[in-house]
């Protein structure tokens, strides 16, 4: 477990060294990953970490726990790979759950690879393997703001930006072909929140 807080108008961005790989265990049993992020009264937390490959065999479940004060600004950025080059992935279950000035902002659940039924249809991925979210929350959000479309459509990946409606905060979903094209998916998510 990661536990990461950033006080009290501090600034703190949180990344890894390298990809994070999930391998077969040695039993059937789920590996957890869990972290826990808080940020203070006017603080600002950036969790940016390399993707998060699911390789063939493995069985994870990677929860995120974070809470806000009302005035603080974060950003959290997700992006899981689903197999290595030309195999399956794993069995993967991630959790965000975030909680701003103690009311529940966001609790949102993904499931891939077996036995997960549907995860890899037209309505859900449509064949693509690189998958990924934004969240965006920062007390200037604050206006009223309609979900965008980005990207050229579902063969090349795509993603959507759209409001929470709990809080000044917007969340990117995005698939892609590749981790490069989802990476661009999220910059572009992420710019576009911040030009808003």
């Amino acid at each position: 477990m990661l536990d990461i807080t950033a006080e009290d108008r501090a600034e703190l961005e949180v990344t890894t060294a390298a990809a994070t790989l999930a391998l077969r265990g040695p039993t059937t049993d789920a590996a957890t990953y869990d972290v826990r992020l808080t940020a203070g009264e006017h603080a600002r937390l950036r969790w940016l970490p390399q993707p998060l490959i699911s390789a063939a065999g493995s069985n994870l479940r990677q929860t995120y726990t974070v809470e806000l004060a009302a005035t603080s600004r974060f950003v959290l950025r997700e992006e899981p790979l689903l197999g290595r080059a030309d195999e399956e992935p794993g069995h993967l279950v991630s959790r965000i759950l975030v909680h701003r000035a103690g009311r529940p902002l966001l609790d949102q659940h993904n499931a891939y690879g077996a036995p997960q039924p549907g995860w890899d249809g037209p309505a859900v991925l449509h064949g693509h393997r690189a998958v990924g979210q934004l969240l965006v929350v920062d007390p200037r959000l604050d206006h009223r703001q309609d979900p965008v479309l980005l990207g050229e459509g579902t063969k090349d990946g795509c993603a959507v930006l759209a409001p929470l409606a709990g809080g000044p905060a917007l969340l990117a979903t995005a698939i892609a072909p590749t981790t490069s094209t989802l990476r661009e998916l999220l910059d572009e998510a992420h710019a576009h929140a911040l030009a808003r």
